[in-house]
């Protein structure tokens, strides 16, 4: 009883110290500095400017503590199909040119994180212009894929105003931060794990309730360098070549649950302890 008191006391009440040691020590991970998410009253923070009414000073007989006028929220002006310059890629642009980067042949040879055909998808940035070109040049793009079936970076430069792609790199042992949805779904396979038997008791004695899905708790993660590490586990020993992430959970609005000594290997879809 004294070693489940202590267990729970560490892992669920702790919160603050796990979150500096996530974020300083373990995988500079940037998490937030309260359970929940912003304070709805906050107006500066979602943007609305209260706007005072003409002549609605002190003097004006209405007292000091006159409630100000409602905030108004202007609506955003309508995207354009193409962006002009060092303009951000617009959605338009952003589909476009993961088209152009994912050729049929690639989507039929590479692997995402789930197994389905096709690379996965990482970024779409906008290119810098060549030396030649300033700012008068063509807009690009590069797209970066991660392909699970050979364990390669794909890395595509496509021209979106030609429609063609004109470079492209492949890279092994480069392992860029994880998208979100690599991230789920580490998290179903500690799940799905005997290795995650102490996250879900966690959960349920946070909450009360079952842990069945990922999307039930508030997650984040980065990839998992060996470098860092002074003991490695065998099971481990692959990961850099292949894709390797830790995690880092909490209850929504909760209390932190600390998975760090789980380290979930993508490319074979298998989890271990490290410590």
């Amino acid at each position: 009883m004294l070693r489940s008191v202590h267990r729970h006391l560490g892992k669920l009440v702790a919160g603050a110290a796990i979150a500096v040691t996530a974020t300083a020590a373990m995988i500079a991970i940037t998490l937030p500095g309260s359970a929940g998410a912003d304070a709805p009253g906050d107006e500066r923070r979602n943007g609305i400017q209260g706007q005072a009414g003409a002549g609605d000073s002190p003097g004006n007989g209405r007292g000091v503590a006159d409630t100000p006028h409602a905030g108004v929220i202007a609506a955003s002006p309508r995207e354009g199909e193409h962006g002009v310059g060092r303009d951000p890629l617009t959605d338009e642009e952003l589909n476009r040119a993961e088209e152009l980067a994912l050729t049929p042949a690639a989507r039929a040879a590479g692997e995402d994180v789930t197994g389905d055909h096709g690379p996965h998808h990482l970024t779409t940035n906008l290119a810098e212009p060549l030396p030649s070109e300033a700012d008068s040049g063509p807009r690009r793009a590069v797209v970066s894929f991660y392909d699970y079936r050979t364990d390669e970076l794909i890395t595509r430069t496509v021209n979106l105003d030609t429609g063609t792609v004109e470079r492209t790199g492949t890279q092994r042992g480069v392992q860029p931060s994880p998208h979100r949805e690599e991230l789920r779904e580490a998290l179903a396979l500690i799940l799905a794990d005997p290795l995650g038997d102490d996250l879900k008791g966690d959960y349920k004695h946070a909450t009360g309730r079952p842990l069945t899905a990922p999307d039930q708790l508030w997650f984040n993660g980065d990839v998992y360098r060996t470098y860092r590490e002074e003991h490695v586990p065998d099971e481990l020993a692959a990961c850099g070549e292949h894709r390797c992430v830790r995690m880092v959970t909490k209850v929504k609005d909760g209390a932190w649950i600390d998975t760090r000594d789980l380290i979930v290997d993508l490319s074979a879809r298998t989890v271990a302890r490290t410590g």
